[in-house]
């Protein structure tokens, strides 16, 4: 993402489009027929996908906004004002920001921080420090969602099972936690295509009961609806603006997955994902927030135990299974989406590749990442056994999750200005008020980095370095090849020297596009033969997520039975080299698989005299690449048709 190559064709004007955008209505539902019945299916797998991870944040974040303004016992002001301040959180943040405003940005119905960065970088007219800081953008938001992507697994399915605290089962909470988790991780290469279908009407039910159980609480105390007006807001911040500055730091708990309904905007589309915010969760979160505060203003020693406050004796024990079920939906989403995102910086060259398993045949978005799955597997156990308590989990929850929305914000002000064609004069007051309430969310949580804010801190650290070594070294690794290569026409020139060649096609996996494939040159030295036609193959990935059937495919004749070929995918799609060639006879080259045979060159890199990256990122550089997958797997070469032959790569 750091350096992705603009492509004019890719970037339609969307400038008309999107202003019109600007005043749509609210959405509403589609005429009844076929389209409104998958618009309604849409609607409700867009509930379990997309609002799980928000959907499960009344279980702690009520009660830790009402801790931080008031204390253990908070007094009727510290409850209206946390409450107030949840309130237009979910209205700014969510409803104004995202659901209005970011999920416009659509990278050909794509959303998501690469996405959006990709989009934002083949913006015209932009200067190169701006291109530069779009690229690193991208590397730090993903950065970022990593860390996300550990904590709120954690955080979500230990805030379900402390609903036993205070029961004979409480010493159960900790072993509970660890057994769903670990089960979840272990049932991930079965894929989720069963149990997705539960997803949808599990959130249903849940979200209804959030609504029911708030707005029984809100009849006994109604007086708590006053907290809707801003003055509670503004008061705590004019009376004691210290504490409601670092209250903002639990404030934004609230807010914690709604990145997700952008970044699944190209499964479930923008209708069906703001139909399903505005008429479904946004009603369920609020009556639930505003029952839980109500209970709280009638018992302020309920604060600590907020969500079960509004609860009934005999539905304790329903509820923590339902609460447990939503924790479980929620944990996967964002497990998906982290599989999803490694998928794309895989692609575009910010990581090394890894094998990705399709586990359904008939939804290509459900995949699997084994390396990343063992990784966050990890990760979250050791995370639940540091912080044992979602209480604790609580004050390292908000850094990734504000640091994703500050670059979100910067890189949508682009897209503003440069793509939609608003003026600075409304960019500016726009963005940049969304922009400071991003930076204040932020800055209230880098408070708690003591606290447990650190460990986000140093997996987004952990990953920026793996990713900025990989991509650092890649780029020299490519430009050694290049130095020790031969040209192609040079090549070319010599070609008719070859003493035989023999039947059948053979294809040479390219890095470059402009020399000779290593493994070509080594077939010669040591076998001394060429094929009778040679395909020279580069497959690039380009800056959207999808490329179009008629731009797939690229053929050059180059003469004496050879021919470049040039294979584009997108970063959404799964490069398939095989399957490519064989529509390649539009082009005038008939591929048969049965007579062709695939020569990829196997890499061993040694440490230069003087390292390109220095010595420490020189072997980190050589680590990652030992532990790619092979280019045979890939690019789903066939296995009984591959040659690998070897060689030295110095950087």
């Amino acid at each position: 993402m750091s350096d992705p190559k603009p492509n004019s064709d890719s970037a339609p004007d969307r400038g008309a489009k999107v202003t019109e955008a600007v005043a749509e209505p609210a959405p509403q539902a589609p005429a009844a027929g076929h389209d409104n019945g998958r618009f309604w299916v849409l609607t409700l797998a867009a509930l379990g996908v997309v609002y799980g991870d928000i959907g499960t944040s009344p279980l702690y974040a009520l009660r830790e906004s009402v801790l931080a303004t008031g204390g253990a016992v908070p007094g009727p002001m510290a409850i209206f004002g946390a409450l107030s301040l949840l309130f237009w959180s979910l209205i700014i943040v969510v409803t104004v920001k995202y659901v209005s405003l970011i999920i416009r940005a659509d990278n050909e119905g794509e959303g998501g921080v690469l996405a959006l960065a990709a989009l934002a970088h083949r913006s015209p007219g932009l200067s190169r420090g701006i291109k530069s800081a779009i690229g690193m953008s991208a590397i730090v938001g993903l950065a970022l969602f990593y860390g996300d992507g550990m904590l709120t697994p954690a955080i979500s399915v230990l805030s379900a099972a402390e609903g036993l605290n205070g029961t004979p089962f409480e010493p159960l909470v900790l072993p509970l936690t660890l057994l769903i988790l670990v089960t979840l991780f272990l049932f991930q290469n079965r894929g989720t295509a069963l149990i997705g279908r539960l997803f949808g009407p599990v959130v249903l039910v849940w979200f209804a009961t959030l609504a029911s159980l708030g707005a029984i609480s809100i009849m006994q105390s109604p007086a708590i609806l006053m907290a809707i007006n801003p003055y509670y807001a503004i008061r705590l911040f004019a009376s004691e603006p210290w504490t409601a500055f670092v209250a903002l730091g639990s404030v934004v708990l609230v807010v914690t997955g709604c990145e997700a309904l952008y970044a699944d905007m190209g499964h479930f589309g923008k209708r069906p994902i703001r139909y399903a915010w505005l008429y479904f969760v946004l009603p369920g979160l609020l009556l639930n927030y505003f029952g839980q505060g109500a209970a709280v203003l009638r018992d302020p020693h309920l604060a600590g135990n907020a969500f079960y406050s509004v609860v009934p004796h005999w539905a304790h024990f329903p509820m923590l299974l339902l609460s447990t079920m939503a924790t479980i939906i929620a944990s996967q989403a964002v497990i998906s989406g982290v599989y999803s995102i490694t998928r794309q910086a895989v692609q575009l060259g910010q990581l090394p590749r890894m094998e990705v398993r399709h586990t359904s045949a008939l939804d290509p978005g459900q995949i699997y990442v084994p390396r990343i799955n063992g990784y966050l597997c990890a990760g979250v156990v050791l995370i639940v056994l540091l912080f044992r308590s979602s209480a604790n989990l609580a004050a390292a929850y908000g850094i990734a999750v504000t640091g994703v929305m500050v670059i979100t914000t910067f890189l949508a002000a682009i897209v503003a200005n440069r793509q939609w064609n608003w003026s600075l004069n409304i960019v500016i007051p726009v963005f940049g008020l969304l922009g400071l309430v991003d930076l204040m969310f932020f800055s209230s949580n880098l408070l708690k980095l003591v606290e447990g804010g650190w460990l986000p801190i140093l997996i987004a650290a952990c990953v920026f370095l793996v990713m900025e070594t990989w991509r650092v070294g890649r780029r020299a690794h490519l430009e050694r090849i290049r130095n020790e290569s031969l040209p192609i026409d040079l090549f070319l020139e010599r070609a008719d020297k070859t003493p035989t060649r023999v039947a059948g096609t053979a294809v040479f996996l390219a890095a470059r596009s402009d020399s000779v494939p290593s493994a070509l040159l080594h077939n010669l030295k040591h076998n001394k033969v060429l094929h009778e036609r040679v395909l020279l193959v580069h497959v690039s990935v380009e800056d959207t997520p999808f490329v179009a059937p008629d731009k797939r495919i690229e053929v050059e004749k180059l003469g004496k039975g050879f021919f470049s070929v040039n294979i584009r995918h997108g970063f959404f799609e799964t490069p398939d080299v095989p399957r490519t060639l064989e529509e390649a006879r539009p082009f005038g080259l008939a591929v048969d698989l049965e007579t062709t045979t695939f020569f990829i060159g196997h890499e061993t890199l040694v440490p230069a005299e003087h390292p390109a990256l220095g010595k420490w990122r020189t072997w980190l550089y050589m680590k990652l690449a030992s532990s790619a997958l092979s280019p045979a797997r890939f690019y789903h070469l066939p296995p009984g048709r591959v040659v690998e032959l070897g060689t030295q790569v110095s950087i």
